[in-house]
């Protein structure tokens, strides 16, 4: 596959075979950020562990301290005092059985992020088979099935992220668009490193980061120096 004459010249501003700081890193992400649209900034983090074995999975979820830059639409399963509460901080819908029904018979999903109180888990099981792929079932390892559900779409908004490890042992986790600058981008990925790096499983031995590359949507990745992230 042929790539484009933009990212064959931004390519020319990275030394392939350098591992980078990360400051110096994302600058050049930034640089080499030159689509139409604002880029989102994506950080790449291979992990010396292995996701088969329960024991060492890596998940976990952060607010970022300056967001996504995306606006995030929630969907909150509760009913009686915790669905007004939802409202009233902001949530885009709130309801129980109705919303299972539009999901499952009109494929609707206007939503990036469900939260829901414990006790609506049994309702929203119905829905495992289609959120679960999407990475869109509540969790209370994320923070997103909890009895504040006020909290938990505030922090949404504010532009909370979920890690978790794929089957390659690799995490994919957006830490901004590219019109944030280096400065902020690199606040967000230093806070995302340290919840990588505090939720360090035990069983894990050897180097735990592998590898570490950022990049924007349709810019070259940067690799940036593991040893100085652990």
């Amino acid at each position: 596959m042929l790539n484009g004459k933009k990212y064959v010249e931004s390519a020319k501003l990275i030394e392939k075979s350098k591992l980078y700081d990360a400051a110096e890193a994302l600058d050049l992400v930034c640089q080499t950020a030159k689509a139409k649209f604002d880029e989102t900034v994506e950080a790449h983090i291979r992990l010396g562990v292995d996701s088969r074995h329960a024991d060492q999975q890596v998940r976990g979820a952060i607010v970022l301290p300056h967001g996504t830059g995306k606006t995030v639409r929630t969907l909150v399963f509760a009913r009686g005092d915790k669905a007004e509460a939802a409202k009233a901080v902001g949530a885009d819908y709130v309801g129980a059985e109705e919303f299972v029904t539009k999901i499952q018979s009109e494929n609707w999903f206007e939503f990036d992020v469900v939260i829901a109180t414990p006790d609506m888990m049994g309702v929203i099981g119905r829905l495992g088979k289609v959120l679960g792929p999407k990475g869109l079932m509540p969790n209370p390892k994320a923070g997103t099935v909890t009895m504040d559900v006020a909290k938990a779409v505030t922090e949404a908004k504010a532009g909370k992220i979920e890690y978790r490890l794929d089957k390659t042992n690799i995490i994919h986790c957006p830490i901004g668009k590219a019109s944030f600058g280096t400065e902020k981008l690199t606040e967000n990925f230093q806070t995302l490193m340290s919840a990588i790096i505090k939720a360090k499983p035990a069983s894990a031995k050897g180097q735990y980061i592998k590898s570490c590359v950022v990049a924007s949507t349709m810019g070259p990745g940067v690799k940036v120096n593991a040893a100085k992230l652990s």
